[in-house]
């Protein structure tokens, strides 16, 4: 038989954490007598963090005195009364692997549904003081859950909880939790949750799209190697780098020397404070990949809520959970030449690729090309010259031109002389033009100079010429000053994954 031990309720409060100022509603304490449960909240009580706390679909948040005890082992503490998780409810009974989202309760007068496990993020760390706790809720499978209200009413400590409907397909909330934060995602598990009509709806968005992602992977696509590590692991930012205006680079480091990773691959992160549920994004490694340490660079989006919340947030010393590096678009062994393309923040795996050639003194052929807006949106050329400099066959971009502008401009790329004799000739000069923006507007193909296509750098048309061009009488011109020369396109380059492009 379930019990309720404790009510426990809080306002929210402006608590002093690493330097800034955090309102949350996380400290809570047990009130005694019976307490009015709305479908909004607990009478008394209130959250900080509207964004991924309390509402109808998190009005009442649960934890067990068992996960009490568990943690009272693992951290070696006594210290622990009700409330200190941040809950309403201090339950004996009611685990994560035995409650299903979906199931139904009643506890006095009141009748509630499991909608969802519980949204770990950085506060219910900063309440226990311990910062690692959050991760250590999804990897040791005790999250806690929350309830919607179905049926209001006055509750009481020494209720007791009784089951009174049980949820579809029996999912737990052990398991919708993992489901969601850990690796390796069964198929059937997440139709199974999608069919579950309690399941509250940002988790259903969230695994909707995990659905739709997984079904729209191409077939024959090489199966990503292990993680090193499963599940989420807390790494510590170690530098913070504005490269532009709008991309910073951002350093981790565990306790020991991070494992290497293949040049290519991506980090995954969650991001408690941008979202409900807590964000999970995935961000391409800009670094060395044997380093012994992680760098990510981040582009902050006008709209994306995660970028923006990472650029004004994420500091020196913070605490972040992250997944072990994975990805398939990753820099084939060999002596073959290497031809890299990238536009934009596009160019974060191809970096990590050039450090892993140069620190190998690869003498393979490298063709880099990359482009930008302008030279203000160019980014990251600070981790540039180290690895470009140590590939003596590499032929790399040299610039941005200074007047160019989006829809309309070009980019010319030089190379080194320093070729061995029978070599492909690495002294031609190339030039891209991104305004060549293929796009369909009423069925027929337009090219629009002055405005993109859907996507500005959706293709290129590039031209490859051994000599100048020369005008009349034989004298080369001097280059237009508002716009390159036009010339005859050899070829398309048509996009292939998220950062490669196929010739």
């Amino acid at each position: 038989m379930a019990t309720l031990l404790s009510v426990n309720v809080g306002m929210p409060q402006d608590v002093s954490w690493r330097g800034r100022t955090v309102h949350t509603g996380v400290w809570k304490s047990p009130v005694t007598g019976p307490r009015m449960v709305r479908r909004l909240n607990i009478v008394g009580d209130g959250q900080g963090d509207l964004a991924g706390h309390g509402g109808e679909q998190r009005a009442v948040l649960v934890y067990q005195i068992e996960s009490y005890r568990y943690w009272q082992d693992f951290f070696g503490r006594d210290d622990l009364e009700h409330g200190a998780f941040g809950e309403n409810f201090t339950v004996e009974g009611l685990g994560d692997d035995e409650v299903c989202i979906g199931d139904r309760y009643r506890i006095d007068e009141a009748e509630f549904e499991v909608s969802q496990p519980r949204v770990t993020c950085f506060r219910v760390g900063m309440r226990m003081g311990e910062p690692r706790l959050p991760s250590l809720l999804v990897a040791h499978h005790r999250p806690g859950f929350y309830l919607r209200v179905l049926t209001e009413g006055h509750v009481s400590a020494g209720g007791e909880i009784v089951r009174t409907a049980r949820g579809p397909h029996a999912l737990s909330v052990a398991d919708t939790d993992a489901l969601l934060y850990l690796p390796g995602h069964d198929p059937e598990r997440l139709r199974a949750a999608l069919d579950i009509p309690a399941l509250s709806p940002g988790w259903r968005e969230s695994f909707r799209s995990m659905v739709v992602g997984a079904a729209a992977r191409p077939a024959g696509i090489a199966v990503a190697p292990p993680p090193v590590w499963a599940g989420f692991r807390t790494l510590t930012v170690t530098d913070v780098v504005a490269e532009s205006p709008s991309v910073t680079s951002f350093r981790f480091a565990g306790d020991d020397a991070l494992p290497a990773y293949l040049p290519g691959q991506f980090l995954t992160l969650r991001v408690p404070g941008a979202g409900d549920p807590v964000p999970v994004r995935t961000y391409s490694l800009s670094g060395d990949p044997d380093g012994g340490r992680y760098r990510i660079s981040v582009k902050r989006e006008s709209h994306g809520l995660v970028s923006q919340h990472l650029h004004a947030h994420l500091r020196g010393g913070d605490r972040i959970e992250v997944a072990a590096p994975r990805g398939d678009f990753v820099l084939d062994e060999g002596s073959e030449p290497v031809l890299l393309i990238s536009a934009g923040i596009g160019q974060t795996p191809l970096l990590a690729m050039l450090h892993r050639l140069a620190s190998e003194h690869s003498e393979r052929e490298v063709w880099w090309i990359h482009t930008t807006h302008d030279a203000v949106s160019r980014g990251l050329r600070p981790a540039r010259p180290a690895a470009v400099a140590a590939l003596p066959r590499l032929l790399h971009d040299s610039g941005t031109a200074p007047r160019s502008r989006l829809g309309h401009s070009s980019r010319t790329t030089h190379c080194r002389e320093d070729r061995e004799p029978g070599s492909p000739r690495l002294g031609r000069r190339v030039r891209l033009r991104p305004g060549a923006v293929h796009g369909r507007r009423h069925g027929r193909p337009r090219r629009d100079r002055h405005r993109p296509g859907p996507h500005p750098y959706r293709a290129f048309r590039v031209a490859v010429r051994d000599q100048p061009r020369r005008g009349r009488g034989g004298r080369t011109p001097a280059a237009p000053a508002t716009r390159p020369a036009r010339h005859r396109p050899r070829g398309d380059l048509r996009p292939l994954g998220a950062h490669g492009y196929l010739v």
